[in-house]
């Protein structure tokens, strides 16, 4: 399997796997080495300030970690050789978060909330990653740096 189905393939899985990003509505978009991408649409659910109707900071925070984790594990898959479905799952499962610093810069208003990643430094243990999240109308709503364990 080349490395380009394994991305889409490893999408669907997560997409389609993880019960908290699904109870969040967080859907990965884009993935690859260079940039991950997750989106998700505003939903009464995630309001964090009722009186404001602002969305939660730890959305937010866990938006920004999906998409940087993402992005790290885009790093592992393009590093490995000779890749086999239990080399590729062996990788993939020593993946964690280390740290992640959220900014927040406004208040989480919007109807589309998009979150893109990069990343700043892949090691064979660690990975760093820069994150953003903008509404549908380009506002910039948060930043983070993400670090990842990787190996």
């Amino acid at each position: 399997m080349n490395k380009e189905a394994m991305f889409k393939q490893l999408t669907e899985h997560w997409n389609n796997n993880m019960p908290f990003n699904q109870l969040l509505g967080l859907k990965i978009t884009k993935f690859d080495p260079k940039q991950s991408e997750v989106r998700f649409e505003w939903q009464d659910t995630l309001i964090g300030n009722p009186t404001q109707k602002i969305l939660h900071g730890g959305v937010t925070a866990s938006a920004l970690d999906l998409a940087g984790g993402t992005v790290a594990a885009a790093n592992i898959v393009e590093q490995l050789t000779d890749v086999t479905p239990e080399k590729l799952q062996l990788s993939l499962s020593k993946i964690g978060t280390i740290d992640l610093r959220t900014d927040y810069l406004r208040p989480g208003r919007g109807e589309e909330f998009i979150v893109t990643a990069h990343i700043i430094r892949s090691g064979s243990k660690v990975a760093v990653a820069r994150m953003e999240m903008h509404n549908e109308s380009g506002e910039h709503i948060a930043f983070g740096t993400g670090t990842y364990m990787v190996g």
